[in-house]
């Protein structure tokens, strides 16, 4: 995608809106349509950046959906619609999606869309296999990332399990990222907040992000 429009700058200060949704598994234009909604909220309230779950385009967990062709390609042309509704100069946003790469390889992605362009992709790195987690099954592996640059803030995106481990969180802190931002979209689990708590600050401590 091209576009004329480039990117708005900060202002000294970084404001992130985080929009905890809840995406229809399949129902790729509902989906569209609670993400722009969260994003007119969020302009409103003069953020920088959304963050949106995992997956949260085409709903999670996807399993056997993201098989089909039609229907990858389905989310992955709506992501470049949001995309181009980000040459407003409004809030970027960062949504997950299922994303095919040039060679065919399937991913658990999370697209950065900003100045009316998808200006990064990063894949997701531990895919989880166990419990009511199938991703290996239907996703390949994505290689250690590096730092998606925002508007000139290194931002580093592990997705759902990445930080459960710390070798990504690590690769990150090493390639220069600022800051953690972690989409994620597990099923409902009671009496989880705690050991996710703890997950995140032993990350945390360990990067100094």
């Amino acid at each position: 995608m091209t576009s004329t429009s480039k990117p708005a700058t900060l202002d000294g200060r970084f404001r992130l809106a985080v929009a905890q949704l809840n995406p229809t598994v399949g129902d790729v234009a509902g989906n569209a349509e609670l993400i722009r909604a969260a994003r007119q909220e969020a302009a409103g309230l003069g953020a920088d950046l959304v963050l949106y779950p995992e997956l949260a385009i085409a709903g999670y967990p996807t399993e056997d959906l993201v098989l089909k062709h039609a229907f990858v390609s389905h989310c992955m042309k709506s992501v470049d619609a949001l995309a181009s509704e980000t040459a407003d100069n409004g809030p970027a946003m960062l949504v997950g999606t299922p994303w095919l790469d040039e060679d065919g390889k399937l991913y658990n992605a999370v697209a950065l869309l900003d100045g009316g362009e998808v200006q990064a992709i990063r894949y997701k790195n531990d895919l989880p296999n166990y419990g009511v987690f199938d991703e290996k099954r239907v996703f390949e592996a994505g290689p250690l990332p590096g730092p998606m640059d925002f508007r000139g803030i290194r931002i580093g995106v592990p997705i759902c399990e990445d930080i459960w481990n710390d070798e990504v969180c690590e690769c990150l802190a090493e390639t220069g990222a600022e800051i953690l931002l972690v989409p994620n979209a597990s099923p409902y689990w009671g009496h989880r907040a705690e050991e996710r708590l703890q997950v995140v600050v032993a990350r945390v401590v360990e990067s100094g992000l």
